[in-house]
């Protein structure tokens, strides 16, 4: 029996791009590739550098949600789209991509400070997602995080459900929260381990069940409905252990050599994001050569290459170095993340990228942690607020924000109107002296 084509776009609106769902731009289609727990074999980050350069411009995106993206396509949506399933890039029912939105650390499974084995349960939340038809009503942008307590991972970014392992009484436990991060989310509940997917099942079907179609985040729901109603009847833990737990923050670099609990891995970034059907290849053939044969996207645009031989892995960062990537996390763009602009971008009032390099050649080592450079107000490619931000308001021109947790948005406003080199030379500044 002859199988079933997929369509060449997705039938469900939405402004976010998907494998299916081509989303166009000023620089032409964008299509994006969600990867399951950030994972990509050899093979397939082959398929999508030929599918760049056979149906698109060459530009390849790493996402801060761990996936990647195709930009520039063409006509050929049907060509790009079955060239990718074929590689095993996505499920073959359209329906079921866009609910793919499930974050691990880039080293789970392998991080030597983890307390948990993420892996398999995140196939299971993956196969419950894909295959469960009414969850396809979840919003494209409805996230889940699920953290095993690992060192490198991304505990910021915010999730309509975030799991974070935790020990209680000589056992593993799964403490939850909603619309929220590890980092600053409040507890509401833990159950053990064995119970997470049941949680995971449970809390979406109480999403939907009490959700309008105006509230398709979390965020939205609890404007009008309780958590405490959310989770009613669920048998979950909420004791004072429980709600008064906090994420442990353990410093963790995402580039250069990296520790695993057997071996070394190499995180390797393309400057702000952008890889090269090169970077990609050789990324590929140093994973199959010297490797376990996969790579790993993580939240920070960058890639990760696993159980690498500790006698090749000096001369895979220099391979990749070689090509343009980033390798040392004290690199001045390493430190620096920046939108698509307004060479990509209608709604983008500044060419951010060219920009960010400008910005990059005036970082001092003391500066902030980390710098964003936003084209509008909508702040992509950042999932949560920067140290730093630089919001465009012309052509050129940035304000320059510092982050203020008693302040919405961006933070406070440090300074307005600045040129790339203005702002530069401000964050030049050590951090202490950016207050003066």
């Amino acid at each position: 029996m002859k199988q079933a084509q997929p369509p060449a776009v997705s039938p469900r609106p939405s402004a976010c791009p998907g494998l299916w769902r081509i989303v166009a731009a000023r620089d032409g289609g964008i299509c994006r590739i969600k990867l399951p727990g950030g994972q990509l074999l050899a093979g397939q980050a082959e398929a999508v550098a030929e599918a760049a350069e056979r149906f698109a411009g060459g530009v390849i995106e790493a996402t801060n949600r761990a996936n990647l993206q195709i930009r520039g396509i063409g006509q050929d949506h049907r060509g790009l789209v079955d060239h990718l399933l074929a590689a095993g890039l996505g499920p073959r029912d359209a329906a079921g991509d866009d609910v793919r939105n499930l974050m691990l650390s880039p080293l789970a499974g392998l991080d030597p400070a983890m307390l948990l084995d993420t892996r398999v349960l995140a196939g299971q939340i993956l196969a419950l997602l894909e295959g469960t038809p009414r969850f396809h009503a979840l919003s494209a942008k409805f996230a889940v995080q699920l953290d095993g307590g690992e060192a490198l991972t991304m505990l910021e970014h915010p999730h309509d459900l975030w799991l974070s392992a935790a020990r209680f009484e000589q056992r593993t436990w799964l403490v939850f929260g909603l619309a929220g991060s590890p980092a600053g989310g409040q507890a509401l509940g833990a159950v053990p381990v064995e119970q997470g997917l049941g949680l995971v099942q449970a809390v979406l079907d109480r999403f939907l069940e009490l959700a309008t179609p105006e509230q398709a985040r979390m965020r939205q729901l609890l404007e009008t409905c309780t958590a405490e109603r959310l989770l009613e009847g669920l048998d979950i833990r909420r004791d004072d252990v429980v709600l008064g737990w906090r994420r442990p923050a353990l410093a963790a670099s995402w580039l250069g050599i990296l520790q695993q609990q057997q071996g070394l891995a190499l995180g390797a970034a393309p400057p702000l994001g952008r890889l090269t059907p090169a970077m990609l290849r050789a990324a590929a053939d140093i994973a199959r050569r010297w490797g376990d044969g996969s790579l790993r996207l993580s939240p920070w645009q960058s890639l990760v290459l696993t159980s690498l031989e500790p006698a090749h892995i000096e001369q895979a960062r220099d391979q990749l170095a070689a090509l343009g990537m980033l390798c040392d996390p004290s690199a001045p763009l390493a430190r620096i993340t920046a939108c698509t602009g307004s060479a990509g971008c209608a709604k983008g009032l500044a060419d951010t990228k060219a920009d960010a390099v400008t910005v990059a050649a005036r970082l001092h080592p003391a500066a902030p942690g980390s710098v964003h450079l936003s084209a509008c107000p909508r702040s992509c490619a950042l999932a949560h607020v920067a140290p730093a931000t630089l919001l465009a308001r012309a052509p050129g021109r940035y304000d320059l924000y510092l982050r203020d947790a008693r302040l919405p948005g961006f933070g406070r406003l440090r300074a307005s109107d600045l040129t790339p080199e203005e702002a530069g030379a401000m964050l030049d500044l050590p951090t202490e002296h950016l207050d003066d």
